[in-house]
């Protein structure tokens, strides 16, 4: 799964890195290095500008809401469950079936972070008469530290509570597509640590590289074969992973420090 990650670059970067042509200011958010779900997001996106006079789609970096509301749902409520798709079933899913076929973006990240669980007795801590099983960051991002293109599909919710000027009367939200982790060799430092993606957890975010962009990003592509197609994992080897402090664990730490690069694993010899 995709539950939490870092994006720090700016909207000046991410334009040079996708072609973008349009920012609002009002949109622009500052990096985040702990992106949890309801948080809101920068996606780049093609689509025509609202009331202009010209109907071609163009590249766009929007500020959306991470968690993806149905056209059809009633109240939001769900938003924080519906922050990813699984790449083999979002074209059956009714919540995501119309947004594949019309609806796709690109999550801009630095990478994302996912827990190890320890799994024998001696990684266990205890609290009370309890055990907890302790949980060590990682860290996952390109080994070229090139951006982290993250699949993506948005939509469109109306608050029927709201008049139509209310600046909050339309919600645009946003899911993140997943696929199976990679098995390939992954080096990451520590001997003690994970072998591959698929150690670390057997789902991981779905990576778009640089050659399928416009292609996913193109509404006017609606054919399903094509775009699942599209979906196919990207070569093995292009990621790396190291542990990061726990610090990350409460999403009220935020900052560049999250993504130290740990000599050992805090929690102990997990894999």
């Amino acid at each position: 799964m995709c539950g939490r990650f870092a994006a720090s670059r700016t909207p000046e970067e991410l334009a040079g890195i996708f072609g973008v042509e349009r920012w609002e200011p009002q949109e622009t958010l500052a990096p985040d290095w702990n992106v949890a779900p309801t948080k809101r997001v920068h996606v780049v996106l093609d689509r025509p500008l609202k009331d202009a006079p010209d109907p071609r789609p163009v590249r766009q970096l929007r500020s959306l809401r991470w968690g993806l509301v149905p056209s059809w749902a009633k109240s939001p409520e769900g938003a924080a469950r519906m922050i990813n798709a699984r790449s083999e079933t979002l074209h059956e899913k009714p919540s995501f079936r119309r947004p594949f076929a019309q609806r796709r973006c690109i999550v801009p990240a630095d990478g994302y972070y996912e827990w190890v669980t320890a799994h024998d007795e001696r990684q266990l801590e205890v609290e009370g008469k309890k055990k907890r099983a302790r949980k060590q960051p990682y860290f996952v991002l390109p080994s070229d530290g090139s951006v982290f293109a993250m699949a993506g599909l948005y939509e469109f919710w109306r608050d029927r509570t709201l008049p139509d000027e209310h600046p909050d009367a339309w919600w645009v939200t946003c899911s993140v597509i997943t696929a199976e982790a990679e098995t390939a060799p992954l080096g990451v430092g520590p001997a003690e640590g994970p072998r591959s993606l698929a150690e670390i957890h057997p789902r991981m975010p779905l990576m778009l590289t640089p050659d399928r962009w416009d292609a996913w990003l193109d509404p006017a592509r609606t054919d399903e074969d094509e775009l699942r197609a599209l979906l196919a994992p990207p070569p093995g080897g292009m990621m790396r992973a190291y542990a990061v402090s726990t610090a990350v664990s409460n999403g009220r730490n935020n900052g560049p420090e999250l993504l130290g690069e740990l000599a050992a694993p805090e929690e102990g010899t997990l894999f």
